[in-house]
């Protein structure tokens, strides 16, 4: 049995290591109201968050799979936008996505949770915060007889969660995703597994970047997931604004939406999943939340696509369901299916081509550290200057679309052709020793890949995918609710340089990031950054390239003064996760990489700077 696996738990029916659709009878469909313990709203009682519910009609318990979203009414989830519905009695009958109709005649209950202040929900949206974290946890801990439900909003009576055998699994894309991260890493007992998918691991790291502002607040989406904002939460908004200064400086509020320091608390398995081409929750926060797992040994999987903020389900259909029912039924069901012992990783090197390993080599890259030089970028220290001037309209495609022509904008280092394949697999980050001529300085620093490739098209409207008319179905039909789904294809891209990694800071914050220190004009100044995190295989004959610039446009928000900065190249650095031995590397010296204008990649056709919206 798994760990977690309840004895008593329904009788499943088992074949090939995976269980069966054996539970044919219609489905028990009910809503529970769970206290959370908590009054959001400020009204004097206590708000109770709506359970929507679909569970076989067995004599025994059974596990749950449970996914709690601030989505269900106002934005709907996976890529057909699906919204719960109800009948004329309130009933739940349209659960969005493939699990009810898939896992419940399998002998799952499926619990779909509208966070505190959305849908049927009472309290206010917090974004990340205790209310967003209390409200899933408080249904974990029903589930488990912990928690007080009830069969209306207000008053009712009391019902008890007898079917359940306590053993939760959650699940979701993008904020969902993010409160699975956020509910595990309160140790909640009774919570055995989550499957977070382009999930955010620090709110911080979501709205800003190392001191500087992606330029958008969290009460935004506040007020977008609570339909235009609830009269009684106005203060709940007014925390959130008092929280972000638009200066990118880390507060209380920003650390206690941080999940990645309680990393030691989870006791639920974690298989992740995320988009290497992913510029809304950005693969930073996959990076640091599973470094910060591996360290702790927490039993874990995952897959990393070349796709944007989609969902597996829509880039990998049939093996995403075959392993994720094999997943559950492990850790919720106790089947001995040798899961575990798969490949624990999985990652596409190319459209629709996968490559399976072990342990995913991030977790054993070694950091190099390259330097840029005034002939490039190589392993021996530089030495002499560089600067540019920060241009606020310009952006890293700019910059990067004409290696082998000057920009006053940018500084550019480059490698001579790689005599081998270079893995970079993990977070980097960048030093710099910089100069400002004004009191205010932004950074931005990216990782280009120089060489003819092919793609998925993660920068594209469907960000690496392509809805197609024909459908295929994954689980039971049942009237309000089918388990049919547009199917999809890889979108792909020929192009002649790939951007693998990104970084942005303010260099007022070269101290701390929680206090901005003032910048002297002609005084240098030095700081470390992170780069988003990669899995990339620079192939032999490409070009590796560092570049820094002011402003990128695309993410950040310029300073209130840009000016010009110089590089002192003796102590500014790259240091990079290595998997393997680094082949030899020279400087490009004055051979710099080229670009053909037809296959330089289109601007992205999604919203950066955005909040955390469902859409693929």
């Amino acid at each position: 049995m798994a760990p977690g696996a309840a004895a008593e738990q329904a009788p499943v029916q088992v074949e090939g290591g995976r269980s069966q659709p054996v539970f044919t009878a219609d489905p028990v469909r009910e809503t529970v109201w769970v206290e959370t313990g908590l009054d959001g709203d400020g009204d004097g009682v206590v708000d109770r968050v709506a359970a929507d519910i679909v569970r076989p009609s067995a004599d025994q318990p059974v596990p749950v799979i449970m996914d709690a979203s601030p989505y269900y009414s106002c934005c709907g989830r996976g890529n057909e936008s699906e919204l719960k519905t109800y009948d004329e009695q309130g009933r739940p009958v349209g659960f969005p996505q493939f699990y009810d109709n898939y896992f419940v005649p399998r002998g799952y209950a499926t619990v779909l949770v509208d966070l505190s202040g959305t849908n049927r929900s009472e309290g206010c949206v917090d974004v990340g915060g205790a209310s967003d974290i209390t409200s899933a946890k408080a249904v974990v801990d029903w589930l488990n007889g912990r928690a007080p439900g009830f069969d209306a909003p207000s008053g009712g009576g009391p019902v008890e969660a007898g079917w359940s055998t306590g053993d939760v699994g959650m699940i979701g894309k993008s904020y969902d995703g993010t409160i699975a991260n956020g509910v595990a890493a309160t140790g909640v007992e009774g919570l055995r597994t989550i499957v977070p998918i382009g999930a955010i691991s620090s709110w911080y790291d979501y709205y800003r970047s190392d001191g500087v502002s992606f330029g958008f607040n969290p009460s935004g989406l506040a007020r977008t997931v609570e339909e235009g904002g609830r009269p009684d939460c106005g203060p709940a908004k007014q925390q959130l604004d008092a929280g972000s200064p638009a200066n990118g400086d880390v507060t209380p509020m920003w650390t206690d939406r941080d999940y990645v320091p309680n990393a030691d608390r989870v006791t639920a398995s974690v298989f992740a999943v995320h988009g290497l081409g992913d510029l809304n929750v950005k693969t930073l926060h996959l990076g640091q939340w599973w470094d910060a797992l591996a360290e702790r040994d927490v039993p874990r999987k995952l897959w990393l696509s070349q796709t944007g903020h989609v969902d597996p389900f829509d880039f990998r259909r049939a093996e995403w369901v075959e392993t994720l029912h094999a997943w559950f039924d492990h850790w919720l069901l106790g089947v001995d299916n040798g899961i575990t012992e798969e490949p624990a990783a999985s990652i596409e090197r190319a459209p629709d081509v996968w490559s399976d390993e072990p342990t995913w080599s991030g977790e054993l890259a070694k950091d190099t550290v390259l330097n840029p030089r005034e002939d490039g970028l190589g392993t021996q220290p530089g030495s002499g200057t560089a600067s540019f001037t920060d241009d606020p309209s310009l952006d890293e495609y700019d910059w990067a679309a004409n290696p082998d022509q000057p920009s006053p904008a940018r500084a550019l280092f480059s490698t001579a052709p790689l005599t081998s394949d270079v893995r970079i697999a993990g977070t980097g980050s960048v030093t710099v020793t910089a100069t400002p001529s004004t009191p205010t300085a932004h950074l931005s620093a990216m990782l280009v890949d120089y060489g003819p490739a092919t793609t998925r098209d993660y920068l594209g409207r469907g960000e690496g995918i392509r809805t197609l008319q024909t459908e295929s179905c994954w689980g039971e039909n049942r009237p309000g609710d089918d388990a049919c789904y547009f199917d999809t294809e890889a979108t792909t891209a020929d192009v002649d340089f790939e951007i693998i990694a990104r970084g942005w800071a303010d260099l007022a914050n070269h101290e701390s990031l929680s206090e901005e220190r003032p910048l002297a004009p002609g005084e240098p100044r030095t700081m470390t950054f992170r780069l988003a995190t990669t899995d990339h295989v620079v192939p032999a004959g490409h070009r590796l390239a560092l570049i820094i610039g002011g402003t990128d446009s695309a993410f950040i928000v310029a300073p209130r003064q840009p000016g010009e900065i110089g590089l002192d190249l003796a102590a500014t650095s790259v240091a990079l996760p290595v998997v393997g031995e680094l082949p030899p590397l020279t400087a490009a010296g004055p051979d710099k990489p080229s670009v053909r204008p037809d296959r330089v990649p289109a601007r992205p056709d999604v919203q950066l700077n955005r909040d955390v919206l469902p859409g693929s």
